[in-house]
């Protein structure tokens, strides 16, 4: 973790943590506080300049939302294809987190945030950082991101599928979508998996492990995020199905061959801006080539993968129509069967969303799919 040195409006010298993900500031920061004007802190802060704030906490939220509105400000209204809107959406949202990413908030060794007025967040700052010691230095974004994480820990995320709701660990992808849960669900009512042996690749929350388990199966979960493994083991033994599922932190799939493997990976090609982004883009499809190639691998005789991913891409043109079923038949898998959803979270009807239309167009499709009869005479 790196460490961040400054000197203070009398010249004492200080250090600090740096526990965010985003890159360190490569000079000490710049000293502002209540009397910093907006367009001045933004100026800086798209200059490459980190401001570490000294004063009021209310102020200086003010000031983090002031910022914000001058960037929405500066921009004209996306325009073009679907492809141009989502570059450009895309730009703006890049552009809001690295520039707003640079307003600061000392946090001291007992996570408490060294402003007036500020609330008592230590609870969410621990749950965001972990056994975090001594002082820090945080965005005050993230401070508020860790805030809104603990509320989403603490409320819960109903997910109508398992008739409850999850609570994700801070870092970790809430299902606020249901349409692959509901896609899964559907799938299980006529397949009983007694005896069956089950992989869920990616588990994330692990909601999808929890429904293999109650369809009967013993189940293996994967994830390659830490704050993942620990959630999806949460939420099993929450649902009293801990002795049904393993949660391992894994690449992709877990050891030996399953009867059925499912995943429902990131379906945008693209690079993460945050580690939530993770759960959305799939730089360069990596995950999904990965995953239908070591396919054959893990399936055991007869087996099938259920892959349930979203056409997202293919109607914003970030890839061609047709791409899947090549990959299929590249990694020598038919598709013995498909059950598709639409999309009904809010933003598919909201106008103002430059990408409305696409989410109104957008697909959610389940694939059943098993070795291919020409892959089967290879083996």
């Amino acid at each position: 973790m790196a460490a961040i040195g400054w000197r203070d409006a009398d010249g004492v010298e200080h250090r600090a943590a740096w526990p965010s993900a985003t890159p360190p500031p490569t000079a000490a920061p710049v000293l502002v506080g209540d009397v910093t004007r907006a367009a001045e802190a933004l100026r800086r802060a798209r200059a490459g300049e980190h401001l570490l704030y000294l004063g009021d906490y209310h102020n200086a939220r003010q000031l983090l939302a002031a910022m914000g509105r001058r960037l929405a400000r500066g921009r004209r209204d996306p325009a073009g294809s679907l492809l141009d809107r989502w570059r450009a959406v895309r730009a703006a949202r890049r552009e809001d987190h690295d520039v707003l990413s640079r307003l600061l908030v000392p946090v001291d060794a007992d996570l408490r945030v060294s402003l007036r007025r500020a609330p008592d967040v230590r609870d969410a700052l621990l749950h965001a950082s972990g056994a975090l010691r001594g002082p820090s230095l945080w965005p005050l974004r993230e401070v508020l991101g860790a805030i809104g994480s603990q509320e989403w820990h603490r409320r819960g995320v109903a997910v109508p599928a398992l008739g409850g709701r999850v609570h994700p660990l801070h870092g970790v992808f809430a299902p606020v979508r249901g349409e692959h849960v509901a896609l899964v669900a559907a799938e299980l009512e006529n397949r009983p998996l007694a005896g069956k042996t089950a992989f869920d690749v990616g588990t994330g929350t692990g909601v999808l492990a929890i429904l293999l388990a109650r369809a009967g199966a013993r189940v293996f979960a994967t994830d390659t995020s830490p704050a993942a493994v620990a959630s999806a083991r949460e939420e099993v033994a929450r649902f009293g199905l801990a002795g049904r599922v393993e949660v391992l932190e894994a690449d992709l799939f877990p050891p030996g061959r399953a009867d059925l493997v499912v995943a429902n990976p990131p379906w945008l090609p693209g690079e993460p801006e945050t580690p939530l982004d993770r759960a959305v883009y799939d730089p360069g499809g990596d995950f999904l080539r990965r995953f239908l190639r070591g396919l054959g691998e893990h399936l055991a005789p007869g087996g099938e993968a259920w892959l349930v991913l979203s056409d997202l891409a293919e109607v914003l043109g970030l890839r061609p129509r047709g791409h899947l079923g090549a990959a299929f038949a590249e990694a020598g898998l038919a598709v013995a069967g498909q059950r598709s959803a639409r999309p009904s979270h809010p933003r598919a009807r909201n106008r103002l969303d430059p990408l409305c239309e696409a989410r109104a167009a957008e697909t959610v499709t389940l694939y059943r799919l098993t070795a291919s009869r020409a892959a089967d005479r290879l083996a």
